[in-house]
């Protein structure tokens, strides 16, 4: 890629931040007014035009103005793009739309996609915690009947689930004695992944007592270990896609991609840095050729946990977004992190 000019580095960082601001073609004239540079309109639009022969702005065949291409973005947010912490305001925003789920790692992050997608007027894609790495960090079995009990699993990552199970027997001490002895000797520090119902059947046939009395149990066991090990997708703020001119009616089609777990998981998979910036053809996905996917990963204890993100059109608002990003998914780890620590 060719090093661009001091000059066509302003021309294009106008361009594009005029355009993200009006969603209109930006001409000489209007770029002239906006930026205030010593030079004639004649200059600007030479200037301009060696840009779109670069391919880093296009012209739109009904206007004279140009607006930005997907080269053009990607080479404003890598190097145009002025780095900015937080504003006040959004930081308060945040602080305040989510405190109130901080006890509770899926919660909160339901809750801070909800945040974002109402903060930058986007589509917020998120992750609970999960993955291999979880361990199972206490299991509790609470009687609540002669023949059934509330089984409750708390992970390392601070993940907390719970089933209710029903035995054919009565629900003595000696039977929960026995379960307990099963699950610190078998399953305690064990990662969630692990626990398969192979492994509680083995674990349940080795128990000196009845082994039937406990299968009900080591299932539950294992349903809740599954359910944990996998990162649940959360899709926030769907609707907000549909009041941007630039999806026309293809934001329907946009939505209906987005409610599909698959894509959603791969989008996530491709994500190689803690902060990921795809723009338009970058992304793998014919449905996402016109937006742009910022997706960063949270993490608890030091470990990559989850994610956070949103996705919207080309024409966002980077500058403005990025920061909020970035503060609610550092936010969001740190709030996990301190609860699993108390």
């Amino acid at each position: 890629m060719s090093e661009l000019s001091e000059r066509k580095k302003q021309i294009l960082a106008a361009v594009v931040e005029q355009y993200i601001k009006t969603g209109e073609p930006v001409g000489s004239k209007g770029l002239l007014s906006s930026t205030g540079m010593a030079v004639s309109s004649a200059t600007v639009r030479n200037e301009m035009s060696e840009l779109a022969a670069m391919g880093y702005l296009e012209q739109p065949h009904t206007s004279a103005g140009r607006i930005p291409s997907q080269k053009g973005y990607r080479y404003y947010v890598d190097h145009l793009m002025k780095p900015r912490e937080i504003d006040e305001l959004n930081r308060r925003i945040i602080d305040a739309g989510i405190s109130s789920a901080a006890g509770d790692p899926e919660r909160l992050v339901t809750r801070a996609g909800e945040v974002l997608a109402d903060l930058t007027k986007c589509a917020s894609v998120s992750t609970a915690p999960g993955g291999d790495a979880m361990i199972i960090r206490r299991i509790e079995l609470v009687p609540v009947g002669t023949h059934s009990a509330m089984l409750v699993l708390l992970t390392s990552n601070g993940i907390l689930k719970s089933r209710l199970c029903r035995l054919d027997c009565e629900l003595t001490a000696k039977i929960c004695e026995e379960f307990y002895n099963i699950v610190q000797s078998c399953i305690i520090g064990k990662p969630a992944a692990d626990i398969s119902v192979a492994s509680m059947q083995t674990v349940a046939a080795s128990v000196d007592g009845d082994a039937f009395t406990m299968l009900p149990l080591m299932a539950a066991v294992c349903e809740l270990a599954r359910s944990t090990a996998s990162s649940r997708i959360m899709l926030g703020g769907g609707s907000n896609l549909f009041s941007y001119k630039d999806y026309g009616s293809s934001a329907v089609e946009l939505l209906e991609f987005l409610s599909k777990s698959e894509p959603l998981s791969a989008l996530f998979d491709g994500a190689r840095d803690s902060l990921d910036i795809k723009i338009g053809r970058e992304n793998l996905y014919r449905q996402l050729e016109n937006s742009s996917v910022i997706i960063a990963k949270y993490t608890v204890g030091g470990d990559e946990s989850g994610t956070l993100g949103i996705v919207g059109p080309t024409r966002m608002d980077y500058e403005k977004i990025i920061p909020s990003v970035k503060y609610l998914t550092d936010l969001v780890g740190r709030l996990i992190t301190q609860a699993i620590e108390e």
